[in-house]
């Protein structure tokens, strides 16, 4: 019971985690601008997302553009496109395996063998997808990083940290940790058949059972003699 109930929060937070890369990846909130500056009084924010520029203004109008093309773009914007979709269908597919490998599902049967190997491959998914969310979040955050204390960026280009990226760091620790958590509740998986608990490393699948030894003929010799008066 304490296995499927791990198995069951870890599975949760998971699918939590990857609902969260799915609006990381929509979101426009990549990068927004730096109020600094001349940009202190402003009438107008701009977000830079990975497929689209947003310009929001106070008045509440927002409008935004996607990209014209996709090779003009800079490389931690190319390289977040495609980790973030990655990452997206390494999910769909860590949590479909899960699923067949939990303990509260009957796919696979009985075989308790199947189940964790499914389970622990589900597990292992949902850690990879993680990493999948953490390079290009961190990625566009160091390039944030750098272009703001460089000088020759031009004080209206330079940009801070959006909610997007944020948001994306949590995605992935959500998703890592629930992927060790998924794994780590898998039972260990015996390598043999027959081994039995306790006996580790002494197979009794292929031994046969030996025949008692005959009875032994009692004779006289070996009893005590007992004198009589």
């Amino acid at each position: 019971m304490v296995n499927t109930g791990m198995q069951l929060i870890s599975f949760t937070c998971a699918v939590t985690g990857w609902i969260m890369a799915i609006a990381v990846t929509a979101l426009p909130q990549w990068k927004v601008t730096a109020f600094i500056g001349g940009n202190i009084l402003t009438s107008e924010i701009v977000w830079q997302g990975i497929w689209m520029n947003c310009i929001y203004q106070t008045t509440g109008h927002m409008q935004c553009k996607t990209y014209d093309s996709m090779l003009a773009l800079p490389p931690d914007i190319q390289a977040a496109r495609a980790l973030m979709c990655v990452a997206i269908f390494l999910g769909w597919l860590s949590c479909t395996v899960s699923c067949c490998g939990m303990k509260c599902t009957t796919c696979a049967g009985d075989d308790r063998h199947a189940k964790a190997g499914i389970a622990l491959a589900g597990g292992i998914l949902f850690i990879l997808t993680g990493l999948c969310v953490l390079v290009p979040v961190s990625w566009t955050a160091n390039t944030v990083v750098q272009d703001f204390y460089n000088p020759n960026v031009p004080m209206a280009h330079k940009r801070e940290l959006g909610q997007a990226i944020y948001l994306g760091w949590a995605a992935a620790v959500i998703l890592m940790i629930s992927g060790a958590v998924l794994s780590s509740t898998c039972p260990h998986i015996e390598r043999g058949v027959g081994y039995r608990r306790g006996y580790m490393g002494r197979s009794f699948a292929n031994t046969r059972p030996s025949a008692p030894d005959p009875p032994k003929p009692i004779t006289t010799s070996s009893l005590p003699m007992k004198e009589y008066v």
